[in-house]
């Protein structure tokens, strides 16, 4: 497949969508199916016979959040029946636990095969320590990078707490001392929002395993515990940090993009059992949604974005509700607003796309330091493992992604987090011994 030309692969399935892609990223001479905005009727792709997806179909999960925007859009607009796959489910889970335990099903067992996810859970699965069993796993793209949020109750605004999470050090204190048990939520144990909340935490001083409890809550109910008190605070995607600002029930302190600029997020995940029977289907599955993120970036296709994945069957909320942030204008509901934001969140732009894997090697040293993963864990042979950027390559390169926007490294270098302390991915060990905070 990857020596045929892009023509043979690529028939968008909207005016916007084939002006997009062809503009940037494809040569002349491709058959486009245009019906205006929102719906799309693709025309399925001449692929040829030895080249075509060993399967049709495919069970995909996703959680009611806006980073799941490649998989709902690929779905939407054709892309993956495009690429030989018009069978593709696309399936909403109530929780990561669900996510976790439908994955470990696979879909012969009433399961999913793949899924929408927080970046170290495909980790936490291949080794067994989040299942019942080791669920070896594959992760073959990055969904997104940045929009997330920490967003605290409105009982500490006069705290005014932003980035510097230290003023909350003596108020949850004073509680704790009054008899109140200090709660803040994240979505699931060593997952994406459990790490930034923790980072964010102990920077300020604040330590996570003694000064609180660090709760988990399903992401669509993080809202509604918060208008009754159980929690004082919470890290989540979209659109709950907006919505609670909405309804005037807190305010975002901080957006992750904060913590760490262009922080990796949400990745695809696959069974690997099921990408190793299916090769091609997973190349075929990880194309559609590189066009999807490319799509999904472009700043004139983000209304129509959000009016889509903002159906009943996708988010089931108000479009406006995700809007503001998709576009980079944040209200975080406490006076501060900020318009064009560069941390707003990333399907494709600034190799959002592409699974770098000193991230990973973030993720899991991360997760060692808070004590989900053993501290004897070997990072770099697991992270070779599940982390498939060769997939992601041979995807793009089929596309005719401009070099440019492929990565030349599995490494991103250095990162340098909103508190100045450096992440040397060659160098873990260092990073993790100069923590004053963590559990081990």
């Amino acid at each position: 497949m990857s020596n045929l030309s892009r023509r043979n692969f690529l028939i968008t399935a909207g005016a916007s969508t084939a002006a997009t892609f062809l503009i940037n990223a494809c040569s002349s001479g491709s058959q486009t199916a245009s019906t205006g905005s929102g719906d799309s009727s693709p025309v399925p792709s001449p692929v040829a016979a030895a080249d075509a997806p060993e399967v049709t179909t495919a069970k995909l999960g996703f959680i009611a959040l806006t980073d799941a925007a490649p998989l709902i859009i690929a779905k939407e607009k054709g892309f993956f029946a495009n690429y030989g796959m018009p069978d593709v489910e696309v399936l909403k889970q109530a929780s990561w636990g669900a996510v976790r335990d439908n994955l470990e099903l696979g879909s012969q067992g009433n399961g999913i095969d793949g899924a929408h996810i927080l970046s170290p859970m495909p980790y936490l699965m291949t080794v067994g320590t989040i299942t019942k069993q080791p669920v070896p796993m594959y992760i073959l793209a990055r969904l997104s990078t940045n929009g997330q949020a920490i967003s605290i109750a409105n009982t500490y605004a006069d705290l005014k707490v932003g980035t510097d999470s230290s003023p909350l050090k003596n108020a949850f204190a004073q509680a704790k001392s009054q008899g109140q048990e200090v709660k803040c939520a994240v979505t699931f144990p060593g997952g994406t929002h459990d790490l930034w909340m923790r980072y964010w935490l102990a920077a300020g001083g604040i330590n996570p395993e003694t000064d609180l409890s660090v709760i988990v809550v399903p992401p669509p109910q993080m809202v509604a515990n918060m208008k009754v008190g159980t929690m004082q605070a919470f890290c989540v995607g979209e659109p709950w940090n907006a919505q609670l600002v909405s309804q005037n029930l807190g305010y975002s302190a901080i957006v992750t993009g904060e913590v760490w600029q262009d922080h990796p997020e949400k990745a695809l995940t696959m069974r690997a059992d099921w990408v190793d029977q299916n090769p091609k289907a997973a190349k075929a599955l990880t194309m559609a949604v590189l066009e999807a993120q490319r799509w999904c970036d472009q700043a004139e296709n983000k209304q129509e974005m959000c009016d889509i994945i903002s159906k009943r069957e996708w988010l089931k909320i108000n479009a406006q509700d995700i809007l503001g942030r998709s576009q980079g204008n944040i209200d975080y509901g406490n006076g501060k607003t900020v318009e064009n934001s560069p941390l707003l969140m990333k399907f494709w732009s600034d190799s959002a796309s592409y699974p770098f894997k000193s991230h990973d090697t973030w993720f899991l040293t991360e997760d060692i330091r808070w004590g989900y993963l053993p501290a004897d864990t070997n990072v770099k042979e697991l992270v070779d493992k599940v982390n498939r950027e060769d997939i992601w390559r041979e995807a793009a390169q089929t596309l005719n992604v401009p070099a440019s926007e492929i990565p030349a490294s599995t490494s991103r270098g250095i990162e340098t987090f909103f508190d100045g302390v450096k992440f040397d991915p060659e160098k873990p060990e260092d990073y993790l011994t100069s923590l004053a905070i963590k559990k081990a």
